[in-house]
Parts: C-alpha cells; structure tokens; sequence
C-alpha cells in the first residue's frame, strides 16, 4: 500500500493499516477540497487501548467542497465497509473556515460514527447533537491533535475559548451524572480528565489524569484505583461495575470542581 500517513509512528501500530486506508479514501472523495486529517482524542493523548478505545479523527475541508461528498464520505469509511479495528471510529467534518474560529458550537459538516462497538450513526445537521462533545474534541485537537495528513492541527483548529471549554466539561460531567449509555469507568475517568483540565488548562490522558486525581484526593483513591483496574481490562465487554453511589458521590464532586472553574 502507497504511504498516505504524515508520520505513520505518530499512532499505533495496531490502527496504522487502517488509518492509512482512511486516509487515501478521504482523499479519494474529498480531493484538492482536503486540508487535514487529524487523530485526536486517545490516539493524540497517547492513551489508545486497542480493543476498549475508539478511533478520533477530525477532518478539515475547505468551504467549495460538494455537498454531495459528505454522504459519499460516510459510505466510504463505514464499518464494514472500511472495517475498524477499534471499538469504533467517530469521525467529524469541519469547515477550515469554521475550524478555524474559537466556536463554542457543535458545527460540523458530517458526524459519523462507526465500528463494531458503536451505534451507527450519520448526521449532516450540527442542530441534531448537543455542543459540547465537539467543543472538547477540538480543544484536544488544538493542544494535542496528530495530523495524519495534510496541515498540523494548530494551524487548522482553533483553541475554542476557556469560558465555552469549561460550559462544555460542565455538560459532559451532567451527561455522565446520567450514566445512561456510559460505562462507569469511563464515566469516572472522563471526569479525572475534566478535573485535570480544570486544574491545569491542559488535556490529559485518562489514565494519567485518574492518578493525579487519586494523589491529591484519598478519599476517592479506591474508586479511581478500581476504575482504573477495570479501564485496562481487554475490550468493554468485560468492563466491570464499580459502586452506584461513589460514582454519584465523586461526579458530584467533580461538578463542583468545574463550577469553582469559571
């Protein structure tokens, strides 16, 4: 297979073939209209666990590309069309004009989401889905997003402001208050990170944050540990359940953290 990868040591070994083949097929579609193609969220954090993570990748086009390629994107980059190694991919579309601005919004062109693991899902309409996952996404894309083609992330996506980086935290901590659809390692580690960010104005692998946060704060020191145990297990079908009310106990705690942020 001809070389499409920027740097093909930047992700792992496990996801190379496949990102490669990504990357020439958006290439394929999106033609001279392509100007970045970005692995963010455990892949650009150096956290990846193949068999429990998703794939992240962002993609930057410029405003004249044709309607009519964003669907003919998500048909070739499907599972299992395109099959995923990964629990699953979630890919966005961005606008360069767009990804440029510090948007507080969720304005993409084309969300797909895809794999053996994940719901499948295609919008166009960035109306359809709540800011703040796309917000986070692109702020871990400014700080720390490895371009697999095209322009280095910070030259195409702009740091969102803190004030609409830290509404955005705000929502995901809400959301995984839920627990609705989230497992709750991944609820408690997502909120490690939050609290990280909060702290430091910088991301942070999940993992890594979970042990920071177990450092400073003892009293939830056998959560995070437990959490942690069970995040490195190999593949979220054998995830294993941590106490209801702790979690409650420490999402709530986390929230306040983030309300002090402001």
């Amino acid at each position: 297979m001809t070389r499409t990868l920027t740097d093909p040591h930047s992700v792992p070994a496990e996801l190379r073939p496949y990102l490669e083949e990504l990357v020439r097929r958006t290439r394929t579609v999106c033609g001279p209209h392509l100007v970045s193609v970005v692995a963010v969220g455990s892949v650009a954090l150096g956290d990846y666990r193949h068999g429990r993570s998703d794939t992240d990748v962002t993609v930057v086009v410029d405003a004249s590309l044709p309607e009519r390629a964003l669907p003919d994107l998500a048909a070739a980059l499907a599972h299992p069309a395109l099959p995923c190694p990964a629990a699953g991919l979630e890919l966005v579309v961005y606008d360069e004009d767009f990804a440029a601005r510090p948007a507080g919004g969720a304005g993409y062109l084309l969300d797909l989401n895809t794999g053996p693991l994940l719901p499948e899902r295609v919008s166009l309409d960035p109306a359809e889905s709540p800011a703040f996952w796309y917000v986070i996404d692109r702020s871990v894309a400014h700080q720390a997003g490895r371009a697999l083609y095209g322009r280095p992330a910070r030259e195409t996506i702009a740091e969102p402001a803190r004030a609409d980086v830290l509404t955005a935290i705000r929502a995901s901590v809400r959301e995984h208050s839920t627990g609705e659809g989230h497992l709750a390692d991944n609820r408690v580690l997502n909120g490690c990170r939050s609290v990280q960010y909060c702290r430091t104005g910088h991301w942070t692998a999940k993992r890594r944050a979970a042990r920071s946060v177990a450092a400073s704060e003892p009293r939830f020191r056998p959560l995070l540990q437990a959490a942690l145990r069970s995040y490195e297990r190999p593949s979220r079908t054998a995830a294993t359940a941590l106490p209801a009310d702790e979690v409650r106990v420490f999402l709530a705690w986390v929230a306040e953290c983030v309300a002090a942020s402001f």
